[in-house]
């Protein structure tokens, strides 16, 4: 069997490259992102937590690149390690447009830990949970 050599996800470049990535996730820069994604850059890449970029874009209230990500193909029901997930997140944070993308783009309320659902229980918003129920769509 041939040595494959050195795995690329040790590359200081690579880290380098993944780490911009998530802080233009982080940082909404939704024109940035498509240009990536459009050169090749998975929508699913994942941080050494398992944070997606959708999931830093929708924690951090940037429904313009939550859009962009979604539309090049981003899971937005995909959980990181801890079994959160992007939608939950944007819950927590009380973000409605990036409730609104996620939830159009085919988030489930119900997945992660504490779901959506949960999120929005824990904190009163009556808004969000009609929205999970099918309401005021």
């Amino acid at each position: 069997m041939t040595d494959p050599g050195p795995d690329p996800a040790d590359d200081p470049a690579v880290q380098d490259f993944a780490t911009k990535l998530f802080n233009l996730a982080r940082a909404g820069d939704a024109a940035a992102l498509a240009a990536y994604l459009d050169a090749g850059v998975p929508a699913n890449l994942t941080n050494d937590r398992g944070d997606t970029l959708i999931m830093l874009a929708a924690y951090h209230g940037h429904a313009p690149a939550v859009q962009v990500l979604l539309d090049r193909g981003a899971d937005p029901g995909r959980p990181n390690d801890r079994g959160q997930t992007p939608l939950a997140g944007a819950v927590f944070k009380g973000e409605p447009e990036v409730v609104r993308a996620l939830l159009d783009g085919g988030a489930d309320p119900g997945t992660g830990h504490p779901s959506a659902i949960d999120t929005a229980r824990m904190f009163g918003n009556d808004e969000f949970l009609g929205w999970f129920a099918g309401e005021n769509d």
